[in-house]
């Protein structure tokens, strides 16, 4: 039985998208530590006091974490969301419990980028998030209604341009929420495109509690400040 066990579960392995290795999960056993080694612990990912709105975040962007983003963005791996949206929840939840009543939104793709690409990272680490925090998610909470080029690379005076009127309220929105907000997205840098999607939500009278993403830069202390608003 023990044989046939072994057999089963050897059939059943598929390959580590970072490295290849046979991998009963997502990720290897290897690959798997070594996205381990970028988690933020205690203070490093918790508070930031100048962050508006305040984020939390599972790791620091680098090493494992940024090869398993870019690979499932531009490898088309999206079942690296999964485990990443999984590990950001079991964050949310070893700070915060299940405190607090939120709707989930996901940071939106522009339809023609979406169909190109095939899905949005954003929703599907959202969908993990929610899964395992049990809130509530929106996908259409917004909707992407300007093309923008890639921010990389840009000064933040550019990316502010470039996100300009970028966002509109979606059509889970159409009549706003009567609980608080939280963002979703892979990765938090200066933060131009979260303001810019806040800044659509306040206009309609939709308060942003905080984001949540699976990485940020490695600036010593990050990165949340989340809640007084929580309790």
């Amino acid at each position: 039985m023990q044989l046939w066990k072994s057999l089963v579960n050897l059939f059943l392995q598929s390959n580590c998208p970072l490295c290849q290795r046979p991998a009963s999960e997502e990720f290897c056993e290897y690959c798997h530590k070594q996205l381990q080694k970028c988690r933020l612990t205690g203070s490093n990912n918790s508070k930031n006091n100048l962050s508006s709105p305040p984020v939390i975040a599972w790791g620091a962007y680098g090493g494992a974490i940024k090869r398993a983003i870019a690979t499932m963005k531009y490898n088309n791996h999206p079942e690296i969301a999964r485990p990443l949206g999984e590990w950001l929840g079991e964050v949310w939840l070893q700070e915060y419990g299940s405190k607090g009543s939120f709707m989930v939104v996901p940071i939106p793709m522009h339809p023609e980028k979406q169909k190109e690409r095939g899905f949005n990272q954003a929703e599907l680490i959202a969908k993990s998030f929610c899964e395992t925090t049990g809130l509530k998610l929106k996908v259409n909470g917004l909707q992407r209604v300007k093309a923008t080029e890639a921010l990389f690379g840009l000064s933040p005076i550019e990316r502010k341009e470039t996100l300009t009127q970028a966002f509109d309220i979606g059509k889970d929105f159409r009549k706003p929420p009567n609980v608080p907000v939280i963002l979703i997205d892979d990765i938090y840098t200066t933060g131009t495109t979260v303001n810019s999607a806040v800044e659509i939500l306040s206009k309609s009278g939709i308060t942003v509690s905080g984001v949540a993403a699976v990485a940020v830069p490695h600036r010593g202390k990050l990165y949340k400040e989340f809640i007084g608003k929580v309790g």
